[in-house]
């Protein structure tokens, strides 16, 4: 393939999930980090810019994380025309969509603090974040094995 061939790099079978992917696992990432160093410099004049950024960085990772599950299982119908799923493949699309439930329930809560200032943000989300990242982190792992870069798939 041509890497210049404009058409034949953005129609090939899974392009676009491989492209998108890094959006959402990196705007949590960066989303959680924000938010512990809001809470690390809670007496900090900062630290209010530092909740907000990580509101942001939340927001997009999950807008993000739904296209990245769609032209997930669209690669999945395109390449292996709808097979049933098995193995590791199986566990990314059920990892990938628990991971985009995460994002949005992480979302959520700063949404709910985000809309009402007066609220302050449950310790509960601290624990939920960190498993979201860890889940997103497994994910992408799998990920990496399906599409060969982290060793034969």
């Amino acid at each position: 393939m041509d890497p210049f061939d404009i058409k034949s790099t953005l129609l090939a079978k899974h392009a676009q999930h491989v492209v998108l992917i890094h959006f959402p696992i990196a705007l949590l990432i960066i989303g959680v980090a924000f938010d512990f160093l809001a809470l690390w410099k809670r007496l900090g004049k900062h630290s209010r810019d530092l909740a907000v950024a990580a509101y942001y960085n939340l927001t997009v990772a999950a807008l993000s994380a739904v296209p990245a599950v769609v032209t997930g299982v669209l690669a999945w119908q395109l390449q292996l025309g709808g097979e049933s799923l098995k193995g590791t493949l199986r566990l990314h699309l059920v990892l990938a969509i628990v991971s985009c439930l995460l994002i949005w329930l992480v979302w959520w809560i700063h949404f709910r603090v985000h809309r009402r200032p007066e609220r302050t943000l449950p310790a509960y989300r601290l624990p939920t974040e960190v498993l979201a990242v860890c889940l997103i982190a497994l994910t992408g792992h799998l990920g990496g094995f399906l599409s060969g870069v982290n060793g034969a798939s």
